[in-house]
């Protein structure tokens, strides 16, 4: 039996370059693209997976893995890969946001912790947020979701087909605004009720300047703060499946060439 130099390179970039492009959505998605989990851990996830979803793509491109095409294919597979993780990562970012909104009105703006997802601070609202979402989205199997939909990006952009378009970029672009009013709608009833009350201790402080008004109103204020999120909490969990869904639409998207 004779292995030419043709057929070892074909058999590598076979498994290199859905490697690229399965290791990089893994890198860059929430939940699993975390700095809690491991780099080691999820870099053997991306290599098993891509040992499950090699047998069922098409053919790789005999192409040197070294050479000027080749290189060239592998920035495609890890820009897909980035796209298709970035935007679960922005999902989650509506959660952040409405997360902070709330926070900053409560008082707790300088209550920061460690988000592991993205290794910055964040306030304290945001990440229960976060953390509630994550559950959420693990028990609805959105972590497979993702995985088939990323198997399926191999017949909708075959490796050596060529990269992401620009309308799909422009997709991407465009999500943010989507995000945005999923946030604006997930905190505006906690926001409206904190106005509220800061508009009642503004005219208390008025009516009776030697009223120590923070005193008074900052454990008033984190009361009622509290009380709202507990009374909302399931409307924003309710959320995440939508949001996933938008997820997943935007993938959809971006695979179809922005169509």
């Amino acid at each position: 039996m004779q292995v030419s130099a043709a057929d070892i390179t074909a058999w590598i970039g076979a498994f290199l370059w859905p490697f690229f492009r399965i290791g990089a959505m893994l890198m860059s998605m929430a939940v699993i693209g975390t700095r809690a989990l491991p780099v080691r851990v999820r870099l053997l996830l991306a290599l098993a997976i891509t040992v499950a979803i090699v047998p069922l793509t098409a053919p790789a491109p005999a192409v040197d893995p070294l050479s000027a095409e080749g290189l060239w294919i592998g920035a495609q597979q890890i820009l897909i890969g980035v796209a298709m993780g970035f935007a679960l990562r922005l999902v989650f970012a509506a959660l952040d946001l409405a997360g902070e909104s709330i926070g900053q009105l409560m008082g707790l703006g300088f209550a920061s912790l460690m988000d592991p997802q993205n290794g910055v601070q964040v306030p304290a609202v945001s990440q229960f947020y976060i953390l509630l979402a994550t559950l959420m989205f693990l028990s609805l199997n959105g972590h497979l979701l993702w995985i088939e939909t990323l198997a399926g990006s191999f017949q909708a952009i075959p490796v050596g087909a060529g990269g992401l378009s620009p309308e799909a970029v422009w997709a991407i672009v465009l999500f943010p605004a989507q995000i945005f009013g999923w946030a604006v709608r997930m905190a505006l009833p906690v926001i409206a009720a904190l106005l509220v009350v800061n508009v009642a201790f503004g005219v208390l402080s008025r009516a009776s300047p030697q009223l120590n008004v923070f005193s008074v109103g900052f454990p008033v204020t984190l009361f009622v703060g509290l009380l709202l999120i507990f009374i909302t909490l399931p409307a924003v969990l309710n959320k995440v499946a939508p949001l996933t869904h938008d997820g997943l639409a935007l993938v959809t998207q971006i695979l179809r060439g922005g169509r």
